[in-house]
């Protein structure tokens, strides 16, 4: 079954990077009320990255009540975060249109905003509860937020944006002459950067969460490693995007990817530092129960 599926979604997207395929943005409209791909793709990520959370409480003095609620106003302010951090650096556009500031549904969410934004959230929510810390609860988010990124960056390909620059690759893929960026009007295949940032996500899933989250010894260092993970191929991919957001002539996204490494590193160094300790002070080690 997982290879059929792969196999057919292998030739869906050799159609559509031809451009012999051209997708809509939208599932179904009604008058003027549209379901959009963009919509479906992330909360499909979110309810994706909650199943599999739910799955690790065992091994967290987390109750699913104190998930459930965590995530509810998480989400809410991990929307607002990334909404809120993309318009400020799209300010010049949405000066302009401030009606668009609220149609998060033609895109235009900041991942680094929204992750900033949920860390906040996470700290508000674990001192109210005092049950838990807010390493514990971030390390249980950041154990499965990859797979939400990866789910979500497919919204990006159904409305042909965060693409790279023109390419002739085998796997460029096709962009709409409407949907090209200004000066690119005549290049037609662009670096394909969405399945990119899509599949590298995919990857630091399957270590955090099937590997780092089963054999670490302390609290932190999945979140310590997904700072570094993320950030190392975010910063890559970021190089070859043509919409990115911009402070001067430098690229957000990888200022903000070079500081997050730095720490992350930092971190995991004295995390490891403290592993030559555990053995006299059982008590800080991580005991995962399964």
């Amino acid at each position: 079954m997982f290879f059929a599926i792969a196999f057919g979604l292998f030739l869906f997207l050799k159609e559509v990077f031809s451009g012999r395929l051209i997708v809509r943005d939208y599932i179904f409209q009604i008058g003027r009320f549209q379901i959009r791909w963009y919509s479906v793709c992330i909360a499909t990520g979110i309810f994706t990255a909650y199943f599999l959370a739910r799955r690790r409480l065992k091994n967290y003095p987390i109750t699913p009540e104190d998930l459930d609620e965590g995530v509810f106003w998480g989400v809410i302010f991990g929307i607002l975060g990334a909404r809120t951090y993309y318009v400020i650096f799209n300010w010049s556009y949405y000066s302009r249109y401030p009606s668009e500031i609220y149609k998060i549904w033609h895109g235009g969410l900041a991942i680094h905003g929204g992750f900033f934004a949920a860390l906040l959230t996470i700290y508000v929510y674990s001192k109210i509860k005092k049950r838990f810390t807010f390493v514990q609860a971030a390390d249980l988010f950041t154990s499965v937020l990859p797979i939400a990124q990866a789910i979500g960056r497919w919204g990006n390909f159904f409305n042909y944006e965060a693409y790279g620059r023109p390419t002739n690759l085998p796997w460029g893929m096709y962009v709409p002459p409407e949907r090209r960026m200004p000066g690119f009007d005549m290049a037609t295949h662009y670096h394909p950067t969405f399945l990119y940032e899509s599949l590298w996500d995919l990857a630091v899933f399957v270590i955090l969460y099937f590997i780092v989250e089963k054999r670490k010894r302390h609290f932190g260092e999945t979140t310590a490693l997904y700072l570094v993970m993320y950030s190392l191929g975010r910063f890559w991919i970021e190089g070859l995007r043509l919409d990115s957001l911009m402070v001067g002539h430098l690229r957000t996204a990888q200022i903000v990817s070079i500081v997050l490494i730095i720490f992350g590193a930092s971190w995991y160094a004295f995390l490891l530092g403290k592993n030559k300790n555990s053995e006299t002070n059982p008590e800080s080690k991580y005991q995962p129960k399964g």
